[in-house]
């Protein structure tokens, strides 16, 4: 019998990558991405973001080839499709499902002004208590831009879209959404469980702008002849998941449940937590989102916390503290010698920008307590991993504040978290264990594509062969140390701003 596969994309803004899983034995067959170097996003004006959708349709038919060839598989054999995309983007398409313009993508900072004026015009109850957010720079913020500042172009949108669904409008040639996906959008009321017609009748729009909203695992759409004809796929093939990136990367890494925790630390970092009930943080440091396992009858919330001075610190400090020509694995073994709470010195890591922990406050980077009797470079080093640690710590209070009990944290075995120190510091401040897995978004995608088309009963059997690399326990012997070191940062961080 010919094998049967999955095929997951995820649409970043960097590259589309493209995975095919082996039902059976659940790993991955193929994986690619493409382009091979960054793709560009257009900046037209400071602080502007755009993307052309077909790009990301053209990068997507790239990886499929490839990925189809190298594990020779035909159309037929793909039995679903999963999506995972870049979150807050807006696409806009005519009646004829042809896109109106580039999308604004998730790091455009132009409906910022628009967002604000709704968040003071309505309110803070109405809109954290129905939205669980401000407006701020998302979805409906940034289609707010385009009424204003493009009348014309906004009175021949047919339906709005995040990229996901574009993906899926190409793929089908049937345009709809989620629940998940508009909540990312400040679309979604979760106290009326329905489209926010409050914040639409503010801005001014339709709800037939909305998409048809279908479940997040469900046969949502299926492949299209012209489709099938142009990807060399199956006519009929289920498209039968799709989520944004975050809450794509926890299921990935098999966090459905209330108090697991999914975390990434790349060039930003991010820790998103599953919280069973409806909350959200009345001062917005974090935002909340529905998880992918969210219904209609089931509280299922995503807290995203986003730190957006993480790994680009340790890279800075790489470039520019560590001896010439270090590695990052050479950086890590000067450390060990470097005791917890590296004698005093204590780097506050926020030099990427406002950061949303801190109320959208600018503070930079800081390095505080050096002395130069005593200190070195490997001080330094050490400092700067702790501090990106204590700002997921100081985070992660937030999320603990809005009633989420923090036990187990799931990562990929990726970037910061390839570091021992790393890892032992945020058990040790956290009290949580920390697991880390073989995982990728795209796997995910496919993954959660065969839950939803019922391949997979649920997703303990869908990620039953995710593969667990190394557990990291909290150290309760030094417990005490890890918190005398991220107290006195906390005290450092409250004279900074």
């Amino acid at each position: 019998m010919d094998k049967q596969y999955l095929l997951g994309f995820d649409v970043g803004s960097s590259s589309v990558k493209a995975s095919l899983v082996d039902v059976e034995s659940g790993q991955c067959a193929a994986t690619a991405f493409f382009p091979e170097h960054e793709a560009p996003i257009k900046a037209v004006k400071a602080g502007w973001a755009e993307q052309s959708p077909e790009m990301w349709w053209d990068n997507a038919k790239l990886a499929l080839r490839k990925i189809m060839a190298d594990a020779g598989a035909k159309g037929e054999q793909v039995k679903a499709i999963g999506i995972s995309y870049q979150m807050h983007g807006l696409v806009c398409v005519d009646k004829n499902q042809q896109v109106l313009r580039d999308s604004i993508i998730w790091c455009d900072s132009r409906a910022v002004p628009y967002g604000e004026k709704a968040f003071n015009a309505l309110g803070a109850d109405q809109c954290l208590g129905h939205l669980l957010n401000s407006p701020g720079n998302f979805t409906a913020a940034k289609l707010a831009w385009v009424k204003e500042n493009e009348p014309k172009l906004f009175e021949n949108i047919y339906k709005i879209m995040l990229p996901g669904d574009y993906i899926a409008m190409r793929l089908s040639g049937e345009i709809n959404t989620t629940a998940s996906g508009l909540s990312e959008g400040m679309f979604w009321d979760f106290k009326e469980k329905r489209p926010a017609k409050f914040l639409l009748d503010y801005f001014g729009f339709s709800e037939d702008l909305i998409a048809p909203i279908v479940p997040t695992f469900s046969v949502q759409s299926v492949v299209s002849k012209a489709a099938a004809e142009e990807l060399g796929l199956q006519e009929g093939t289920p498209i039968s998941y799709r989520a944004g990136d975050q809450p794509n990367n926890a299921l990935s890494l098999n966090v459905f449940n209330p108090g697991e925790i999914a975390s990434t630390a790349g060039t930003s970092g991010v820790v998103y937590g599953v919280l069973g009930d409806v909350n959200y943080d009345p001062k917005s440091r974090v935002n909340t989102f529905a998880h992918v396992n969210y219904t209609q009858d089931l509280d299922r919330l995503g807290v995203l916390l986003c730190i957006n001075g993480t790994g680009i610190l340790n890279a800075w400090i790489r470039r520019n503290v560590a001896p010439e020509g270090i590695s990052y694995s050479d950086m890590n073994v000067m450390m060990e010698n470097i005791p917890i709470g590296s004698e005093g010195v204590s780097i506050i890591p926020f030099g990427n920008g406002a950061e949303r922990v801190l109320e959208n406050r600018e503070i930079g980077c800081s390095i505080h307590g050096i002395n130069f009797n005593k200190h070195s470079k490997a001080h330094i080093m050490r400092a700067a991993q702790e501090g990106i640690v204590f700002s997921f710590c100081y985070g992660m209070e937030v999320m603990q504040q809005m009633g989420m009990d923090i036990k187990k944290i799931h990562a990929g075995r990726a970037n910061m978290f390839l570091s021992d120190i790393f890892r032992q510091t945020l058990a040790g401040v956290s009290g949580a264990t920390i697991e880390l897995y073989e995982t990728d978004g795209s796997v995910g995608a496919a993954k959660g594509a065969g839950i939803g088309c019922g391949i997979y009963k649920d997703n303990d059997e869908a990620f039953a062969t995710l593969k667990k690399l190394a557990v990291i326990e909290p150290d309760s012997q030094k417990r005490d140390e890890y918190l005398a070191a991220y107290a006195r940062w906390k005290e450092t961080l409250a004279k900074s701003i």
